[in-house]
């Protein structure tokens, strides 16, 4: 133990100033790396552009309180009647009669139908030569 208070003291503070200087220096790297983090988040983001009277499918959130885990959640398709400026959509359903609703533009995805599919090329495969010994 100890007994000079002189020198306690100091080495007390001195400690202290130490314990700042590591609390203040992983604050700056935990901004830098949130930093970092946010601009390759963003990077990596793909917008998403609409046109009216593209057909699109609206993803259903409330289907997690329902039976069946192989049901889709994405119900449609609907079709775009106006765009809004701050990204919400007007949608109306595919008959005629159907009443258009506001969704958020996150909750849509373009729809795709069977006509729209790309043609892959067919390529037969040869039956190998039999190989003797």
């Amino acid at each position: 133990m100890n007994m000079q208070e002189g020198v306690c003291e100091g080495e007390r503070k001195l400690q202290l100033q130490e314990l700042e200087e590591l609390r203040l220096e992983s604050y700056d790297s935990a901004m830098w790396y949130k930093e970092r983090t946010k601009l390759w988040h963003d990077k990596n983001l793909r917008k998403k552009e609409f046109q009216i009277d593209q057909r699109v499918l609206l993803f259903q959130s409330r289907l997690k309180l329902m039976l069946g885990k192989l049901k889709s959640r994405w119900t449609g398709p609907y079709v775009i009647t106006s765009i809004r400026s701050n990204g919400a959509l007007e949608i109306q359903g595919s008959s005629p009669n159907s009443e258009p609703f506001i969704v958020n533009g996150h909750r849509v995805k373009v729809f795709r139908d069977s006509s729209e599919l790309c043609v892959v090329e067919e390529i037969p495969l040869r039956i190998p030569a039999p190989f003797f010994v």
